[in-house]
């Protein structure tokens, strides 16, 4: 699963995700795209399940890319531990997504296996995606 290398900082704040996206808004790399139209967070795990989707759907044509990324780490207590003495451990890491962020795109492959493909991913994501084309 994605989880970044280091960080300056261990644990980060929960933040807010409010308005739309402003950057990674345009399919660029690929043909065809799958764009976010809820704002949210995406775990390493959805974005990992919807990877392997996008391969196994395309049957390895073409190519692929993945534009998000999960910087930013959530922490959790363990079960049964008092409140108080400090900030849990790293639990997960997660994608900031905006809506109208594109988070896969693909390339080299016919409109209809493109789409059954990004299809098949949307089912994996906790956000609600819509199919666009450059």
């Amino acid at each position: 699963m994605l989880q970044p290398k280091k960080s300056k900082y261990r644990r980060s704040f929960r933040g807010s995700s409010h308005g739309n996206a402003s950057k990674g808004t345009t399919v660029v790399f690929g043909d065809f795209g799958l764009k976010s139209l809820d704002g949210g967070w995406l775990r390493s795990r959805e974005i990992e399940a919807a990877r392997k989707k996008i391969t196994y759907s395309s049957k390895r044509a073409g190519k692929y890319w993945i534009r998000i990324f999960p910087h930013k780490s959530i922490t959790k207590k363990a079960l049964g531990v008092r409140m108080g003495s400090g900030k849990g451990d790293i639990d997960q890491y997660v994608a900031v997504i905006k809506p109208g962020h594109i988070l896969f795109e693909i390339g080299g492959v016919s409109r209809e296996m493109a789409k059954q493909a990004l299809d098949r991913a949307a089912h994996k994501l906790s956000v609600k995606t819509s199919f666009v084309s450059k």
